[in-house]
């Protein structure tokens, strides 16, 4: 079967286990007694039928043209497709012009076949890092319809990235690599396999794919996890920079930062007049205002939370993007 066609490749062998246990019987059994059709029989059968239950069930085959989006699942390595992904309208996310104009430029340079970076989005939570990047998505297939793929990966499932790069090598299809709040603690060296995959192994990244993630931290792991590196090494520099060059990988970071009152109430204006909620320009105003100080916080997440709140209290349904 064509790789540029597989979304998963492995599956389960399920060759008859009756026959397999009836024959190891056969060849190992020393007497009579266990070569007796009344006697093993019914043993060979409960056997063969727990192994049924407990064995991982088949994946079917499915074809990378199948949908936009997939999530990779490192038990079983398979993509599973995602019908309608889970987004906002870019014309939506207010306040991150500038890292919305650096973000869709190079992703249309890498859907184009140029050169492109992977990309750091880091900063304060709340504030459209993952919405960005699933905006953009969206924003480049709309201009040229199934061009560019997008695929989730979780946190835990990053050592087997080689799996999947493995997988997407040879496919047609160029593809966004995506793990939303991506970091590390003091215990995790998982990150090391992470920077050899960046930019430093040996078959290096397909050109065909490229990786974005988001994360609070700038350089992804705590800052006491920097300073224990430090503190017990030889060479505390060294140390150091071992740390922080995961970051380094990245070609391109954009920042996020809190946003104030004025942008905060131009989001919720937009999904208000997106949903068409009718609701007082006045009363909206010190309702968002009263909302934001509740939660202490100012941001895209917390004005999207307010409109879903104002949307079930005026009996308004929202509408999917």
């Amino acid at each position: 079967m064509r790789a540029n066609n597989i979304a998963h490749v492995g599956h389960v062998d399920r060759r008859d286990a009756y026959g397999r246990l009836r024959d190891h019987f056969a060849v190992h059994s020393q007497t009579e007694f266990l070569m007796s059709e009344n006697s093993i029989e019914p043993l060979l059968r409960r056997l063969a039928e727990a192994l049924e239950r407990i064995a991982p069930p088949e994946q079917e085959t499915m074809p990378l043209s199948t949908a936009d989006g997939f999530v990779w699942h490192a038990e079983g390595e398979y993509l599973e497709p995602v019908p309608q992904i889970n987004r906002v309208a870019l014309e939506l996310l207010k306040g991150i012009d500038q890292a919305r104009d650096q973000l869709l430029e190079n992703t249309e340079r890498f859907t184009a076949g140029l050169p492109a970076n992977n990309v750091l989005l880091w900063g304060a939570r709340g504030m459209g890092k993952s919405s960005l990047i699933k905006a953009v998505h969206a924003k480049v297939n709309a201009r040229e319809p199934g061009s560019l793929l997008l695929i989730e990966i979780h946190r835990e499932d990053i050592p087997s990235l080689p799996q999947l790069l493995a997988k997407l090598r040879n496919t047609s299809r160029r593809a966004i690599l995506f793990c939303d709040d991506l970091s590390f603690e003091s215990d995790d060296t998982t990150y090391k396999s992470l920077k050899a995959l960046l930019e430093g192994g040996i078959e290096g990244r397909p050109t065909n794919t490229i990786f974005y993630a988001t994360s609070n931290r700038r350089h992804l792991m705590a800052r006491d996890m920097i300073e224990n590196e430090s503190s017990t090494a030889i060479h505390p520099s060294e140390a150091v920079e071992e740390a922080v060059s995961l970051s380094d990988r990245f070609g391109l970071w954009i920042g996020f930062h809190t946003c104030d009152q004025k942008t905060y109430l131009k989001m919720i204006e937009g999904y208000v007049a997106r949903h068409s909620i009718e609701i007082n320009a006045e009363e909206l105003k010190a309702r968002a205002i009263e909302w934001s100080m509740t939660r202490g916080a100012r941001s895209g997440r917390v004005a999207w939370q307010f409109v879903q709140d104002l949307a079930g209290r005026t009996g308004t349904e929202l509408k999917q993007d």
